[in-house]
């Protein structure tokens, strides 16, 4: 596949924290260009939760932009959408028992040796990290850097998704160092989280992959 260069993930409790609703980020981000967007909670999947990304889904298909659910491939495949999964989630190859041949999936690695293991799973991407320090993260894996992800460039040519504190300030170095596209929580989110600043930032976050 060719991944988006921009990859902005719908981290449900940094904007919980921020009284911003999903699907309101979704929209926005949507309007200022997003070709692909993954859809991240880590608690209990309610029927609140299970609607709005429903809603996301349909909002995603009829706009032509990828949505990826992370962790969950029974919601991912209720959802007929693309999934994500970690080194402690669901093993990539029972993951697409479940979602089926054709959906994307990705899976996150956190040092060569994983990542080479990754390479062997039937995936469409491997994300690798934290490049940064991160604070989307409660329990965060030691940081590579990034001539670890240049050392990991080398070693394929599926897409290379960078994860991990990357903002717009840093995000040039990781393009340079070999990355398809970088994956970013918290500096997708301006101060208010209006309909305008969302929509900016994601503008502004397509024009850093520009440059």
């Amino acid at each position: 596949m060719t991944i988006p260069a921009i990859y902005p993930i719908l981290d449900a409790e940094s904007l919980v924290g921020r009284n911003c609703p999903i699907y309101h980020a979704a929209q926005a981000w949507i309007k200022g260009g997003a070709g692909i967007l993954q859809l991240r909670h880590k608690g209990h999947w309610g029927r609140a939760l299970f609607a709005e990304a429903r809603a996301i889904a349909g909002l995603c298909r009829t706009h032509g932009v990828t949505f990826v659910v992370d962790d969950r491939a029974d919601i991912a495949a209720l959802l007929q959408a693309g999934l994500h999964v970690g080194q402690d989630d669901l093993a990539p190859a029972a993951a697409r028992a479940i979602i089926g041949p054709d959906a994307v999936l990705g899976f996150s690695s956190h040092n060569v040796d994983q990542f080479c293991a990754a390479l062997r799973e039937p995936v469409n991407y491997v994300a690798f990290g934290p490049c940064f320090p991160t604070r989307s993260k409660r329990n965060p894996d030691p940081v590579v850097g990034l001539a670890e992800l240049c050392r990991c460039r080398g070693l394929t040519d599926k897409p290379l998704v960078a994860i991990g504190g990357i903002t717009r300030e840093n995000a040039r170095s990781v393009f340079q160092a070999g990355a398809d596209s970088v994956a970013v929580i918290a500096d997708m989110l301006p101060d208010d989280c209006s309909a305008t600043s969302l929509r900016e930032r994601m503008e502004e976050w397509q024009q850093r992959a520009k440059r």
